[in-house]
């Protein structure tokens, strides 16, 4: 899968293995970057990185290759993801071991990332008077707006309803709530602006980045359990891209969860702490809204591949590329990354500056 993606990723860009020499994925699972460039056929790799971590680091991979292009280490680049049924957080076979910080969680069974972010759902709640109903919005518009997407394995529409009667996963949240895991790979191709102008597409602009990663990257440890890493990562971003929110199109929330998205939307200056239900019901969060949320659908219903189709969906969308469900005049593109204590986020614009 990950050398079908790579393949077709250098196709649609009029490149080919003999241009690629530089390589890089993330993740804790994957096979070596290197044998997916031999697999494709890349003879020779002047810059291979293999980035170890979740969806916290999606942003920073992307990233990373770009800096690589900068530097004069490696001209294209591919960056890919693949995930597969291996990769699976409910699956265990033998026994479990668990280490480090974990080892004081563990007796109690909070192993897992829908028992640390129901832990901090559940805070916000209490802090903010968030609802149910206010995370089954959000679950409602990303199946809508997957319906319009080929891609997205969860494609039939849900009501409110539907959300409220779905089975518990670990409360406060329901099975809509939680994102698909899916067998799938995705990559995308960097290379110089200068090059990137004789390629057949619009070239996708990197305009800023930032990330952030305190208290050890500790979900027990975070101090306030109704923010995320987004709280310190947003003002980052929007002074060193020179941007707000109100310049963004489309949100490309990571959103593992209905609560991640909450969380973080919140962070990055949409709206206030408490609020985004009412934003998403009002419409503020779709088609003629004020921004665009998850045009494809998101991991909640496109699928989990770690958060990488977030980019890929917003190259799509920024080169007007999206068919049935692009984004009007759409110009700049937020992608984020994480969640808790470690993430970070970009912004893709059609334009080098903005």
């Amino acid at each position: 899968m990950a050398a079908e993606a790579a393949r077709n990723a250098l196709a649609d860009c009029g490149l080919t293995a003999a241009d690629v020499d530089g390589i890089t994925a993330f993740g804790t699972d994957q096979l070596r970057p290197s044998q997916v460039a031999y697999a494709i056929g890349v003879e020779d790799l002047g810059w291979c990185l293999s980035v170890s971590g979740g969806g916290n680091v999606v942003t920073t991979t992307v990233t990373g290759a770009a800096a690589a292009i900068a530097s004069g280490q490696a001209e294209v680049v591919v960056v890919y993801r693949v995930i597969g049924s291996d990769t699976r957080y409910g699956k265990a076979a033998g026994r479990i071991e668990v280490a480090g910080e974990g080892q004081f969680a563990g007796p109690h069974g909070y192993l897992v990332p829908p028992q640390w972010f129901a832990m901090f759902c559940r805070r916000h709640q209490y802090e903010y008077g968030s609802s149910a109903e206010d995370l089954g919005a959000i679950a409602v518009q990303s199946r809508t707006h997957a319906s319009r997407n080929s891609h997205a394995v969860a494609r039939t529409p849900i009501t409110i309803d539907d959300y409220l009667a779905s089975r518990w996963v670990s409360e406060p949240f329901r099975v809509f709530d939680c994102c698909y895991e899916v067998d799938g790979a995705v990559a995308i191709v960097l290379t110089t602006a200068e090059r990137a102008k004789h390629l057949p597409h619009k070239p996708v602009y990197i305009l800023g980045a930032a990330d952030s990663n305190r208290f050890g990257g500790s979900v027990d440890q975070w101090d306030d359990m109704t923010c995320m890493y987004s709280r310190d990562a947003a003002p980052k971003l929007w002074a060193r891209s020179g941007l707000k929110f109100s310049d963004i199109d489309i949100a490309l929330m990571y959103d593992c969860f209905t609560f991640t998205l909450m969380a973080t939307f919140e962070d990055f200056g949409f709206c206030q702490k408490g609020e985004v239900g009412d934003y998403f019901r009002e419409g503020r969060a779709t088609y003629g809204g004020d921004v665009v949320v998850n045009p494809h659908g998101g991991l909640l219903s496109e699928g989990y591949i770690h958060g990488l189709n977030h980019h890929y969906e917003a190259v799509l969308q920024l080169r007007g590329d999206a068919e049935q469900r692009q984004v009007s005049d759409a110009q700049t593109a937020l992608v984020t990354s994480g969640a808790g204590p470690f993430g970070g986020a970009l912004i893709y614009g059609t334009e080098a500056t903005l």
